[in-house]
């Protein structure tokens, strides 16, 4: 497998479910020669439920492991997780930086009411999100400050999508 022309690159695109994280990924994996690590698409191949928690744990953990390995061979690697808490959006950062990556942050947004209807129309998940979760993801979400977002490198590709604050 050559050395991505970028050199090593983590790239993590963080929001909430309808956000627009997978058709971001997909075109930046496309434009980057990237390698793109979705959970909800294993979950999803393996007939597992999206909604086990131990299970998407266990599977970002291996996906993260190969994801590491891939960087410390040059390439460029995309975490499409959702990624809503700081600590894990530091540590992805940090790992990532100790193996000589770049990283990168996209953060997409749009508001909640619109988020839940793009959810609703994609019709994607088996059973569908009810709101009331929704609702409790939409709490439990710590967006980018200004601050965290200047931690980061300056993206390969604009991202026309992300949230300019």
């Amino acid at each position: 497998m050559p050395e991505s022309p970028y050199g090593p690159r983590l790239i993590i695109v963080c929001g909430l479910p309808g956000s627009g994280k997978t058709t971001l990924a997909k075109s930046l994996e496309s434009k980057l020669g990237a390698i793109r690590f979705s959970p909800d698409e294993w979950l999803d191949a393996l007939s597992l439920s999206l909604y086990d928690a131990a299970t998407r744990e266990k599977i970002e953990a291996l996906q993260w492991s190969l994801a590491k390995e891939l960087l410390s061979l040059g390439l460029v690697v995309i975490i499409e997780w959702g990624t809503w808490g700081r600590s894990e959006r530091d540590t992805l950062r940090t790992e990532a930086r100790a193996l000589g990556a770049a990283v990168e942050l996209h953060y997409l947004t749009a508001p909640p009411d619109l988020l839940f209807e793009r959810i609703k129309l994609r019709s994607a998940e088996t059973p569908s999100i009810e709101r009331s979760d929704f609702n409790q993801w939409v709490e439990l979400f710590q967006a980018p400050t200004p601050e965290e977002r200047s931690l980061f490198d300056e993206p390969l590709v604009a991202d026309l999508n992300s949230d300019p604050n």
